[in-house]
C-alpha cells in the first residue's frame, strides 16, 4: 500500500477558483498510479488531511471529498486512508464516518484530538470504543499510529499494553487463553 498526496493549493491562490482544475489533475494522476500499482498488485490510499490545523493548503480535506474522488476515479485498488485525528478536526461523527466509509478504508492512522498525542492521552476520542466499532466492522487491517509522542517511543507505546491487558489479551495482541 502506498498513499498517494493530493498536492497543495498554489500559494497565493483562491481556492474554491482552482478547486475543479485541482481536482481533475488528480483525478488523471490518480486513474494513471493506479494502473502501474494495478501491474504490481498494490493499493493506492488517498488521505484527506485537515486544512484547519495541520496543512491549510492542502487539496483533500474531508472523507466526503475522498469518497467523491475515489468513486469518480473508478479503480478497484484505490482506497481511503481514514486519519481519525484528521476526521475528527473537520467532521467529527467518527461513528457515523466510519460506518459509512468503511467499503472504502484501505487503512487507518490514529491520534488524540487536539495534541495528536497517544490514544490515552487527554482529548475528544475514546479510542477502546473506536477499535471496537472497526472490530465489529470487520477491519483486519493495519492501524497505525501516526501521533507525537509526549516522551520516548517505548513511553508512547504504553497505551497499547494496557488496551490489551483491559481485553485479555497479552503483549502482541494474543489470547490469554490461546496460551
Amino acid at each position: 500500500r502506498i498513499h498517494l498526496i493530493a498536492g497543495r493549493v498554489p500559494l497565493g491562490a483562491d481556492r474554491a477558483a482552482v478547486a475543479g482544475e485541482m481536482e481533475t489533475t488528480f483525478i488523471e494522476n490518480l486513474r494513471y498510479a493506479a494502473d502501474l500499482l494495478a501491474q504490481e498488485d498494490m493499493i493506492g490510499l488517498v488521505e484527506p488531511i485537515n486544512n484547519r490545523i495541520t496543512d491549510p493548503r492542502y487539496f483533500l480535506n474531508t472523507p466526503h471529498q475522498a469518497a467523491a474522488i475515489l468513486e469518480k476515479v473508478g479503480r478497484p485498488n484505490l482506497k481511503l486512508q481514514l486519519d481519525l485525528f484528521h476526521c475528527q478536526i473537520m467532521d467529527g461523527n467518527l461513528s457515523r464516518n466510519l460506518e459509512t466509509y468503511f467499503p472504502l478504508i484501505g487503512h487507518i492512522q490514529i491520534a488524540q484530538v487536539p495534541g495528536r498525542h497517544e490514544p490515552n492521552s487527554p482529548g475528544e476520542l475514546n479510542f477502546p470504543y473506536l477499535f471496537e466499532l472497526l472490530e465489529s466492522l470487520g477491519y483486519t487491517g493495519y492501524v497505525g499510529c501516526e501521533y507525537t509522542p509526549k516522551g520516548d517511543t517505548l513511553e508512547g507505546l504504553g497505551w497499547l499494553r494496557s488496551y490489551w491487558e483491559s481485553r485479555g489479551l497479552q503483549h502482541g495482541g494474543t489470547s490469554k487463553a490461546a496460551e
